[in-house]
């Protein structure tokens, strides 16, 4: 049964199926350096300091893994500092960008002791060399606060210039494990170039909600996204008609979700889609049973904390489920995550949608596709392949080809007044 459940916690992480062995042969350390080194192409790293960085680590030690990254990171925010003091702003400016990715490396691991002080120290200092990197950047990167139940998330809103000019707008969210400095690099560069201005922004569960707010994942997203686009219509550069929303990895669930209720939002895109975590277990009614029962939660809990000890990837994982959803054990995390389905909500989505899948995402199998089969909007499927070297989750390392192909779809909408017509 454990290995029945394994399986479905996959769902949640990035890499757990990465199909090559990139410096590491743990799947999880192997992607997280495909994860920083892709960002070169976006500003966020460079590659001979990724080698670097990567190549003195130790396998599966995660205190190496963070002692590592945390010296280059140190290394490229101090060569910042002195580019600046010297008046050279855009030297300055790559270095920061750069340390900000290193430093959301170098925390990536820690969850597994959940009050480890490193956790909010290392979050907060790539945070704040992004916004080091945000003053001296050539197009406007605005820090800003979103009102939300009685506090405030964070968010990044980037525009194409300092104009005021009305433009589409693109809200972009992360999923399981990823932070809105690190959506600058993936997405906000690539859609500000396109002419859309981009509002980030952060959840309950995620980068600083989590961390310093204290607010778990919840699965009724639109709670989340509405106010969300509250805030984005009192901006003066928002075209309150062209709105979209993006959401990555586990934000394949969290986006369709907000859609399916809050109908401001012109498009949708889920990369990759996400129908129903607790289909992929495949469990049996008898499993159900097991987990529900005292003694049997006992028993897997028993059994997870083992593997705990000599898998680094599926340390990761629980530690982290754990963390962003405040459960109290593995199997309390297991019972948390059951209403995250779109099972009775699909159906709900009315506004035109592109549901992304990656051929060797192997986490979700057939998810992406059983999401877009239970849609009735009209609808857009996208499939990346090996032939593209565009198959890992959420094609990183692959961002070139991954935004072109998504961003056009988006163009076709947002910028060309595409008929809202379901494609044959």
């Amino acid at each position: 049964m454990i290995a029945a459940w394994v399986s479905a916690l996959h769902v949640l992480t990035a890499g757990r199926s990465f199909s090559m062995d990139l410096v590491f042969q743990d799947t999880q350390y192997s992607f997280q350096t495909l994860r920083a080194l892709g960002y070169a192409v976006s500003g966020g790293a460079d590659v001979g300091e990724v080698l670097k960085t990567t190549y003195a680590i130790r396998e599966g030690d995660d205190e190496s893994w963070c002692r590592e990254w945390l010296t280059t990171a140190e290394q490229r925010e101090k060569a910042g500092d002195d580019f600046l003091a010297r008046g050279r702003k855009i030297s300055a400016g790559q270095e920061f960008f750069k340390a900000s990715n290193y430093y959301r490396a170098a925390e990536f691991f820690l969850h597994t002791h959940p009050e480890d002080p490193r956790i909010v120290s290392i979050w907060k200092k790539s945070r704040d060399s992004f916004r080091k990197a945000a003053k001296l950047a050539d197009r406007p990167i605005l820090p800003v606060e979103i009102p939300f139940e009685g506090t405030m998330l964070a968010g990044y809103l980037c525009l194409v210039d300092n104009s005021g000019a009305k433009r589409p707008l693109l809200i972009v969210q992360s999923g399981f494990d990823g932070t809105i400095e690190e959506l600058y690099f993936s997405t906000a560069l690539f859609a500000v170039k396109r002419g859309y201005n981009v509002l980030l922004f952060e959840g309950p569960g995620q980068g600083g909600a989590i961390r310093v707010q204290k607010l778990p994942f919840r699965p009724d997203w639109e709670t989340v996204v509405t106010p969300v686009v509250d805030y984005a219509l009192t901006r003066p550069e928002v075209d309150a008609k062209r709105i979209a929303l993006m959401g990555i990895s586990f934000g394949g669930y969290f986006a369709p979700r907000a859609v399916a209720f809050e109908k401001r939002i012109r498009a949708c895109i889920a990369n990759g889609g996400i129908y129903d975590v607790n289909l992929i277990a495949r469990l049996s009614p008898e499993d159900e049973k097991t987990l529900n029962a005292e003694q049997g939660a006992e028993e897997i809990d028993k059994a997870i904390y083992a593997r705990m000890k000599t898998d680094a990837s599926f340390r990761w994982l629980i530690a982290n489920g754990m963390f962003t959803f405040h459960a109290k054990s593995p199997s309390h995390w297991l019972k948390m995550m059951r209403p995250y389905t779109m099972r009775d909500i699909a159906a709900k989505i009315t506004c035109p949608i592109l549901i992304v899948d990656s051929e060797e995402d192997k986490a979700n199998p057939g998810q992406a596709k059983k999401l877009f089969e239970a849609l009735i909007s009209p609808k857009d499927f996208m499939l990346f392949t090996k032939e593209d070297g565009a198959e890992e989750h959420c094609q990183m390392g692959a961002l070139l080809i991954s935004n072109a192909r998504i961003l056009d779809w988006l163009d076709d909408i947002m910028m060309k007044g595409r008929a809202e017509k379901q494609r044959p």
